[in-house]
C-alpha cells in the first residue's frame, strides 16, 4: 500500500485500527498519544515512530487518522499554537474518527483548507473487536473528492467497504453518529430498567431475555449487554462517560432546533450520574448498576 499512515490517539479503538491497517499492508509510520507509553508500545509493535510532537506525525505521514476523546482534544490537535497537525500539512489528508460535535468537524475542515490539506470525517458505529477485524461501520462526511482519495483505506476498515457509507459534506456524518449513539443509549437504559424490574419481581432473567428477543423488546443492546447486566460484567467496550458525552451532543443539536427529547434527556442524566459517582469508565451496560435493586450504583461485581 502506497500511503504512509499516522495515528493520533491510540486507545482501544485507534490502536486496533492501526493494527488492522498494518496487517493488510499499510505502513503505520507515526504514532502519537498524550499517554506516551501507549504510543511507544504501539510504535514498537508497528515499526513506526512514537512521535513527541503532532507536527512530526504530519511530517512522516501521507494520511493521518485521529481518534480523540472530545471537542477540546480535537481543537487542541489541530489549532494549538505551540504544536498541531496542520504545521506544514500541505497535500496531507486527515481522517477524523471521534464522536464530536458536527460544528467542530466543519471548523477543522476550514482549517485544513487554509493549510492546503484535506480533512474528512469517518465516524465509527462499532467497537473494539470490529476495529481489530476491519469490520467497522463507518459514516463518512466531507468532500467527495477527499472520500475518493481515502476510500481504499476506509474500505480495509469496513468489511471490504460493505459497511462504508458516505453521507454528505462535513458535519453530516457527525450528526448521524450522534443520533445513532443517542438511540443506542436510550435502548441500553431501557433494557437495564426492564431487567432491573424483572429481577425485583423474581423473574428468571434468562427467560425474560429470551422473551424480549422474540418480541417488540428485541434490540441490538439486548444481544450485547443483556447478560452483562445480569452478571454485572461491565468490562469497557464503550464507556458510560462516552455515552454521557454523546447523548449530550444529540441534546445540544435538539436544543439548537428547539426540539424536546425527554427520553434522551433522562438517559443523559443517568449516564452523567454514573460519571459523577465514579462509574464513568465502566461499559455502558453498567447503567444497570443504577437500576437493579440492591446494587445502588456500587459498580462491577468482584
Amino acid at each position: 500500500m502506497a500511503e504512509k499512515i499516522g495515528f493520533v490517539g491510540v486507545g482501544r479503538m485507534g490502536a486496533n485500527m492501526a493494527r488492522r491497517l498494518r496487517e493488510v499492508g499499510y505502513a503505520v509510520v507515526a504514532v502519537y498519544d498524550v499517554r506516551r507509553k501507549a504510543a511507544q508500545s504501539l510504535a514498537q509493535e508497528s515499526g513506526g515512530e512514537a512521535c513527541s510532537t503532532l507536527a512530526r506525525v504530519t511530517a512522516l505521514s501521507d494520511v493521518v487518522i485521529t481518534v480523540v476523546t472530545d471537542d477540546t482534544a480535537m481543537r487542541r490537535i489541530y489549532s494549538d499554537k505551540k504544536d498541531n497537525l496542520f504545521r506544514n500539512a500541505a497535500g496531507k489528508v486527515f481522517i477524523n474518527c471521534a464522536t464530536i460535535t458536527p460544528k467542530v468537524h466543519v471548523e477543522v475542515e476550514k482549517l485544513a483548507k487554509k493549510a492546503g490539506a484535506e480533512s474528512f470525517e469517518a465516524c465509527m458505529a462499532s467497537s473494539i473487536t470490529q476495529a481489530r477485524q476491519g469490520t467497522l461501520y463507518l459514516m463518512c462526511g466531507g468532500g467527495e473528492s477527499t472520500f475518493e482519495k481515502v476510500k481504499s483505506i476506509l474500505t480495509k476498515l469496513s468489511n471490504d467497504g460493505q459497511f462504508l457509507r458516505y453521507l454528505g459534506p462535513a458535519g453530516k456524518a457527525a450528526q448521524v453518529k450522534a443520533l445513532v449513539n443517542m438511540v443506542m443509549n436510550i435502548n441500553t437504559a431501557g433494557l437495564a430498567e426492564g431487567l432491573g424490574l424483572g429481577a425485583a419481581l423474581g423473574l428468571d432473567l434468562k427467560m425474560l431475555m429470551e422473551v424480549f428477543s422474540q418480541t417488540g423488546a428485541a434490540s441490538r443492546v439486548l444481544q450485547t449487554d443483556g447478560e452483562d447486566m445480569q452478571n454485572r460484567e461491565h468490562s469497557c467496550f464503550f464507556s458510560a462517560a462516552h455515552a454521557a458525552k454523546d447523548s449530550g451532543i444529540a441534546l445540544n443539536l435538539a436544543k439548537e432546533r428547539k426540539l424536546a427529547l425527554p427520553l434522551a434527556a433522562a438517559t443523559f442524566k443517568q449516564y452523567s450520574k454514573m460519571v459523577k459517582i465514579g462509574l464513568g469508565e465502566l461499559d455502558k451496560s453498567g447503567i444497570a448498576e443504577l437500576t437493579f435493586k440492591g446494587r445502588g450504583g456500587k459498580g462491577q461485581k468482584k
